[in-house]
């Protein structure tokens, strides 16, 4: 069984980048990085969607995203801690663990 080729982001942005140029044809393309077409296709077009991406300041986007993020992850822990108390609770009121109170 073979292997799938994992290539680095920097390769395939200068694939892309390439790609975008039209310098080559695509077959060209093809024998110089030992890529299937689709692949380079594929690429070229992730490139171009996210171009834009590049030229937003501060990536104010992403930081709205994580924010949100590191907000539900907190309520998250807030409820586990809750949860976990609880529990600890009832198992010393039902002699779960050996009777032991903290």
């Amino acid at each position: 069984m073979m292997k799938r080729k994992r290539y680095s982001a920097d390769f395939k942005a200068k694939v892309a980048l390439e790609a975008i140029r039209e310098e080559l044809t695509l077959s060209e393309l093809l024998k110089k990085y030992d890529v299937h077409p689709n692949m380079i296709s594929a690429w070229k077009q992730t490139a171009i969607e996210n171009m834009a991406s590049g030229f937003t300041k501060g990536k104010e986007g992403e930081q709205k995203s994580n924010d949100a993020e590191i907000a539900r992850l907190h309520a998250k822990i807030g409820q586990l801690v809750v949860e976990r108390d609880f529990l600890s609770e009832a198992s010393v009121l039902q002699g779960v663990n050996g009777g032991k109170k903290r």
